[in-house]
């Protein structure tokens, strides 16, 4: 059993939510995932929580970065594979929400992830890389390779995504 005086602390800061409302409004995707990428726009809560970083911006195509540490182990001794799935599916997702114009949003429908390497604090920095690999204009489908420095892979994923658009089926602001 742990010794008591072994406990480890964490303190964890982190912005509203809510301001993210208007600019999902007005921005198209790409402008908004660039304005992450400028510091415009604080990274979100769950962001902040594992200290993931978004690394690069492209249409079609957005990279994070994150160091793996001891909090997120698994009683395995591993990084905990949800947290992950929570990368590879943010990098998906954001890689589309970059083909969206302003106001439309999307949600994961379906979500694949095949872990071929542990992911532990010894890894290092890893990349999460995702891309888009069907825009429709109902459904989309990404993947994305989470990968350390020396491009060994670590896991990789698929998604299906579902275009949320306003009632009318249009994307708001052109009625």
């Amino acid at each position: 059993m742990a010794d008591s005086s072994d406990s480890r602390r964490r303190t964890l800061r982190w912005s509203d939510p809510t301001q993210f409302v208007e600019p999902i409004r007005k921005l198209s995707g790409l402008e908004f995932m660039r304005a992450f990428l400028r510091g415009d726009l604080p990274p979100p809560p769950f962001m902040e929580l594992l200290g993931i970083r978004i690394a690069s911006v492209e249409p079609g195509s957005v990279s994070f970065e994150f160091e793996p540490a001891e909090f997120m182990y698994s009683p395995l001794g591993n990084v905990h594979g949800g947290i992950v799935t929570v990368l590879l599916d943010t990098a998906m997702g954001c890689s589309f929400h970059t083909t969206l114009p302003a106001g439309v949003g999307y949600t994961t429908l379906e979500l694949k992830v095949n872990f071929v390497r542990p992911v532990t604090a010894a890894s290092g920095t890893l990349r999460a890389e995702g891309h888009v690999v069907h825009a429709g204009s109902r459904v989309a489908t990404t993947d994305a390779r989470l990968t350390d420095r020396q491009h060994r892979m670590h896991a990789h994923a698929t998604s299906t995504l579902l275009i949320l658009r306003n009632d009318s089926g249009k994307s708001p602001g052109t009625e």
